[in-house]
């Protein structure tokens, strides 16, 4: 089951490249986001990863907040609700993913700088204001799953400047039975390749997404107030997975 796994998890991520160079330059974004949502759905599945979600109705552009765990939730989110992702900018220097990212509607976010913050809020403000989900994780970290930090509240100001609600999703890895597991961590020192390996070692993972009341940006225009309330939204529904 494992070396299956790795020769058809190989040819997936080839044939993301091929797409990449040759089909995406050439295709509308609504095409393009089409796309990516089925390689996500298709990769979720080589990896034995079964998607679990309420899937309600989400208004178009908004800034979708995510608890952090996993490389694996930006391709859960962009199964369920196709994105462009807010990351840090040290991905874009990785080998292939990063480039792949960056083909990929990625924003990057170089920490510390208040200045190129003020660049990438006016980004993620005009992906927004064109109809378009942007997601990000406010913990600014991933976790083992078991909790949730604090958020930063800086990073929810874009959606405050474009008028764009702000809907929190609760993302969660369990085993079958629901039993709560950490396979799908990507904390600490573990490396990619670990955690892939992680991953795979398991039958099935069920990845859970819960999806809680948008908050309205124009009614609460305080990006701390907003902060805490996506943040104990999730957690609620986190707790009651």
């Amino acid at each position: 089951m494992r070396i299956g796994r790795y020769a058809r998890l190989a040819l997936h991520v080839l044939s993301g490249l091929i797409t990449t160079l040759a089909v995406l330059p050439f295709v509308t974004p609504a095409r393009h986001l089409r796309l990516r949502q089925r390689w996500s759905v298709r990769l979720l599945d080589i990896l034995g990863i079964r998607l679990d979600t309420d899937e309600p109705y989400v208004a178009p552009g908004s800034l979708l907040v995510a608890n952090h765990v996993s490389w694996l939730d930006i391709f859960v989110i962009n199964a369920a609700y196709p994105a462009a992702f807010v990351s840090k900018a040290e991905i874009r220097q990785w080998p292939l993913f990063g480039w792949l990212a960056a083909k990929n509607d990625t924003v990057f976010l170089r920490r510390g700088s208040r200045g190129h913050a003020k660049i990438v809020n006016g980004e993620i403000a005009a992906l927004l204001e064109l109809g378009r989900h942007v997601a990000l994780f406010p913990e600014g970290t991933t976790t083992d799953g078991s909790h949730v930090q604090n958020f930063h509240a800086a990073l929810l100001q874009p959606a405050i400047d474009a008028g764009a609600p702000i809907q929190p999703l609760a993302l969660a890895y369990r085993l079958p039975d629901g039993r709560y597991t950490r396979a799908a961590a990507y904390d600490g020192d573990l490396s990619l390749g670990e955690s892939i390996a992680a991953i795979i070692a398991e039958q099935q993972i069920v990845a859970r997404v819960r999806v809680a009341p948008a908050l309205q940006t124009d009614e609460t225009p305080n990006r701390k107030t907003l902060a805490h309330a996506a943040r104990d939204a999730i957690v609620e529904r986190i707790d009651a997975l």
